[in-house]
């Protein structure tokens, strides 16, 4: 027979024994509690001075028995008790409270934070009998309103709800609201941004991460902004402010929760035990898109490093199951945990990955070797993630490189030939687009490939003039040029997608920023471009011109 649990210190052991009696009693299927059961729960309680809780299953029989202090209990682990699919646990908490007061707020966040059928407070009067009964009950995804109703108070024996069919209409009712909400199958996200940034930093980063999450396939439900004065250690933002969050999220039926900002190890383990929502943050959102979009065997190589760099130090042992990379005899040293074979395998990955990293950045260092023995000039076109690199690269060079309205969709580097209309040639190569706080596992794995601009005689720095962050978007380009030494080398601003703009602002833009308005979707504007290029790699060349 299972056992009691939680405060029993001080328990006579007649009082356990009666305690141990409530696991063989059954609740009819139609009853929140009978009343048999609750006055002996109620006569125990008042007896002892402290509350006593039951989690009660859909069938009626009582899966926990729990004593709390005199006024909350601790709830157990309820992971047994998988959400799934379904919208409800399964399983109710019917609990005392001495006072025979209403349920308090706590009771109610874990109601709604647990997904619970139910949860009842059985009142105990001053001679230990069953007072009234509060109960609640969670509503159904994005119902207007708190995510939980509350019911009128009524005696424990005046009770008649047929308890069965209102849960299973509850169910079901969940589990549409739920599903009419999800797009295509798409999985659902709820962004989050825990910072002491300025107001406005905030919103214009979840605004980049709504896109970056939309480019991982998510959709985005909402956002919830909190600029405390210091940052939680352990869970980021306050205990209760996450409760708040996760019901919010489970009340507009997310899947999944998306830091803005990235989550230490700890901070992610420890959110995970608060909630069964998938919990991630800014990175993990970008190397998923870099893994879906990597095609060269290069990319992939660079991708898969990126990932295991930021999964080394979360691999924490519990529910870790890395692919057998190593095997065989010698793949497996004496007394090693499996914490540590798994960071033994990562780390052996790496070094493996590296050296083929290597071994075709050597064969990328030929190639340039001899388009630098032509005497061809090179071109490397830089920017903003999504500016329009690759579509402005084929408007230039009538090539067909893929070139798609979407975050991070070029990760290969494709280098295609240029004439210039007075017949002379250049190379112009595309890069990976540049984000702000990029990671920097994604910044060290993809560094061999942005070697390749220090080969350049020319940086085509294509920018986004129909952006509201414009300005924000150059600068960031502008201080990672500056990290990577680039800044020396001279660098010609091209305004894309003029053709969103209002020609005037486009011209004010342009002459403010040094640069030169275009629209790769019309070949009419790249002229002047072209003729600013080909100025420039005409002074690089030929010393003495006026530039």
């Amino acid at each position: 027979m299972p056992a009691p649990h939680g405060n029993l210190t001080g328990l006579k052991p007649n009082h356990l024994r009666r305690l141990e009696q409530v696991y063989r009693r059954r609740v009819p299927e139609d009853a929140i509690i009978s009343w048999e059961l609750a006055r002996f729960c109620t006569g125990l309680s008042h007896e002892i001075g402290r509350q006593i809780g039951l989690l009660i299953n859909r069938r009626g029989a009582i899966d926990d028995v729990i004593v709390g202090t005199d006024r909350e209990i601790m709830l157990p682990d309820l992971s047994g008790y998988r959400l799934g699919r379904r919208s409800l646990r399964g399983i109710r908490l019917v609990h005392t409270h001495l006072r025979n007061e209403p349920l308090s707020q706590d009771d109610l966040t874990d109601l709604a934070l647990l997904r619970l059928d139910l949860i009842a407070a059985v009142g105990v009067t001053e001679d230990g009998q069953p007072g009234r009964l509060y109960a609640a009950n969670v509503l159904p995804p994005n119902q207007a309103g708190k995510p939980y109703d509350l019911w009128t108070p009524v005696a424990v024996q005046d009770c008649d709800v047929p308890l069965g069919e209102f849960l299973r209409a509850l169910d079901e009712e969940c589990s549409r609201a739920r599903f009419a909400h999800h797009v295509q199958g798409q999985e659902q996200a709820l962004l989050v941004s825990v910072s002491r940034q300025s107001l406005a930093d905030q919103e214009d980063s979840l605004l980049e991460l709504a896109d970056l999450s939309r480019s991982a396939g998510l959709v985005v439900l909402d956002r919830v902004i909190q600029r405390p004065q210091t940052i939680h250690a352990k869970y980021r933002l306050g205990s209760g402010k996450l409760k708040e969050v996760v019901i919010k999220a489970l009340q507009q039926g997310a899947d999944f929760l998306v830091f803005d900002q990235d989550l230490t190890p700890a901070q992610a383990t420890a959110i995970a035990e608060v909630t069964e929502l998938k919990v991630i943050d800014r990175t993990q959102v970008i190397l998923d898109i870099f893994s879906r979009r990597a095609q060269s065997r290069e990319g992939k190589i660079q991708v898969e490093l990126a990932q295991l760099r930021y999964l080394l130090p979360r691999l924490t042992g519990k529910g870790t199951a890395m692919s057998r990379l190593a095997g065989g005899i010698g793949g497996r040293g004496p007394g090693e945990t499996k914490l540590e074979v798994d960071r033994r395998r990562v780390r052996d990955r790496l070094t493996h990955l590296e050296k083929q990293l290597t071994s075709l950045s050597r064969n990328r260092t030929q190639q340039r070797a001899r388009r630098l023995r032509r005497d061809v000039p090179i071109i490397s076109m830089v920017g903003y993630t999504n500016a329009g690199k690759s579509t402005l690269l084929n408007a230039l060079t009538q090539s067909q490189v893929t070139a798609k309205d979407r975050l991070f969709d070029t990760l290969d580097t494709a280098s295609r030939r240029l004439r210039f209309p007075t017949e002379r040639e250049a190379i112009v190569t595309d890069t990976v687009g540049f984000l702000r706080n990029l990671p920097e596992e994604l910044m060290g794995a993809f560094r061999a490939t942005l070697e390749e601009l220090h080969d350049a005689d020319l940086l085509l720095h294509v920018a986004d003039i129909s952006s509201p962050m414009l300005e924000r978007q150059v600068a960031v380009v502008e201080g990672i040029l500056q990290e990577l030494g680039l800044d020396r080398i001279p660098l010609v601003l091209a305004l894309n997608k003029a053709d969103r703009v209002d020609p005037a602002q486009a011209a004010i833009l342009s002459a403010r920023m040094g640069g030169v308005a275009v629209s790769a979707l019309t070949p009419a504007t790249l002229m002047p471009l072209l003729e600013v290029v080909e100025q420039r790699l005409r002074c690089l060349t030929q010393p003495g011109l006026p530039c």
